[in-house]
């Protein structure tokens, strides 16, 4: 870990920036005419709901495009957007540290030019993975070098199509206040919750008083776990994750649960890092991405080596492999919990459960959902066999992130919200999944944006033409 930062050349790479960006010559023409609802309010040409990595990335490329009035919103304070200093808890990143993406083919906004403008070339020949609080860092570096604007602690309450203006309505609440936006486009850049919501079994969350009991998602003093047992359901990532923060606070013991035979030991995600899934996926038929996710999903997500090396190392860490929880209660000497194998009493419970993909579950898209298609509207069957429920309830998406129709002609309305966020998984891979997607979507999710825009004021832009009368010389 790099101990002497170099500012004076962080500040140099800034003037990099700028400079490269003059160098592309990318055009300040506005293009999109402006437009205002009956009552004469602005309406914005995009709306970007997530001020995160994915918000940030998008916003970026639609000023390389020309497009303006563009807003992002974000329901975190500053310096909170995205998951890496609110819930995430590796030390470092699990993609490889060379990643690129979100520079959108601009080397000095890469995160390797970043770190190396500030530690140097040999720092980053030595670096093994990017330390995640360091990648937070980057992205507040990158919002303020492009002086990309985010409206913080700014939540969407709900969305609703206005016919008679073109756009939606968006209600956003703000310290207690609440206010009306309006937009052509709606980018849910809205992370790994985004089409859903985090998911704890609520017979759970019924039996336990919250002093004893979180989600991975949510604030953990880890301090306050010093001597207690603890338990923990799930095997994946954050599982470990958080078996490492607890064990390192001195915990007495940790216990993790979990219902496959063995732990997982194969990535899935190392498989699908080429070109030609992230890039392609979104291009196959119906079948086919049904069958690389289902297999992707049964294969079940691991922790990073570091992970498992971290926490294997204490001896009072306990492995529970085919062991579900049946049964949990609270007694007079801590959490009584059952498996189908032994029973057990713990002080402080962790579920690492993950979540749950459903649009029912995001009261901001209450008046649309209904009308928007899932996987499950579209195919209902897979040879035989009905097609996996989680898989029925992803969201089907177009080729560029937006939503499809669930009957075609009802409500074309819903074709102006790109869903950009995990709920695109089974229709675009690992495309918003992983950070190394960006690289081969965001570009794709722009030309649909634009593309809109374009299509839906071409009597403007042939009028325009037809006025056009400007002397060359």
């Amino acid at each position: 870990m790099p101990v002497t930062k170099n500012l004076s050349g962080l500040a140099a790479l800034d003037k990099t920036v700028v400079r490269d960006l003059d160098l592309l010559g990318t055009t300040t023409r506005p293009w999109i005419p402006e437009r205002h609802t009956g009552t004469g309010a602005p309406i914005l040409n995009v709306l970007i709901v997530g001020g995160g990595q994915s918000g940030l990335g998008v916003a970026f490329g639609l000023r390389q495009e020309s497009v303006d009035r563009v807003l992002i919103v974000d329901e975190n304070p500053p310096g909170k957007a995205g998951p890496w200093i609110k819930f995430a808890r590796m030390e470092t990143l699990r993609t490889p540290k060379e990643l690129t993406g979100l520079d959108q083919g601009i080397p000095s906004l890469t995160f390797r030019a970043w770190y190396e403008a500030q530690w140097g070339e040999e720092s980053w020949a030595a670096l093994y993975r990017i330390p995640r609080e360091m990648w937070a860092e980057y992205l507040q570096w990158f919002q303020e070098v492009l002086s990309l604007s985010v409206r913080h602690s700014t939540r969407v309450e709900r969305m609703e199509w206005q016919a008679t203006d073109a756009c939606f309505a968006v209600t956003v609440t703000s310290h207690g206040k609440e206010e009306t936006l309006f937009a052509r486009k709606v980018v849910l850049a809205t992370g790994i919750d985004g089409a859903g919501a985090w998911h704890m079994p609520q017979w759970i969350r019924d039996a336990l008083p919250e002093r004893c009991l979180a989600h991975t998602s949510d604030p953990i003093d880890f301090s306050e776990l010093n001597g207690k047992r603890i338990a923990i359901l799930g095997a994946g990532a954050s599982a470990f994750d958080n078996a490492c923060l607890a064990l390192d606070a001195g915990v007495r013991e940790v216990r993790l649960f979990f219902r496959r035979p063995e732990i997982v030991r194969v990535d899935a995600f190392q498989w699908a890092d080429f070109p030609g899934f992230l890039r392609n996926h979104v291009d196959l038929d119906d079948s086919l991405r049904y069958r690389f996710i289902r297999h992707i999903l049964r294969m079940g997500q691991l922790p990073t080596r570091d992970s498992w090396e971290r926490a294997t190392r204490y001896k009072h860490f306990f492995l529970h492999p085919g062991s579900p929880w049946e049964k949990i209660q609270m007694g007079e000497d801590g959490v009584h919990l059952s498996t189908p194998s032994a029973s057990f009493v713990t002080d402080f419970v962790i579920v690492a459960t993950g979540f749950v993909t459903d649009l029912k579950l995001r009261s901001e898209l209450a008046a649309l959902e209904p009308n928007i298609a899932r996987w499950g509207d579209r195919m209902t069957l897979f040879g035989d066999d009905p097609i996996d429920s989680a898989i029925a309830r992803h969201p089907y998406l177009g080729k560029h992130f937006e939503f499809q129709e669930k009957q075609p002609g009802e409500a074309p309305e819903v074709q102006a919200v790109f869903n950009y966020n995990y709920g695109s998984l089974i229709s675009h891979g690992f495309g918003t999944s992983g950070l190394t997607g960006f690289r081969y979507t965001l570009q794709r999710l722009i030309n649909g944006i634009t593309g809109q825009l374009y299509r839906d004021d071409i009597e403007h832009h042939l009028e325009n033409l037809r006025q056009f009368d400007e002397p060359d010389f």
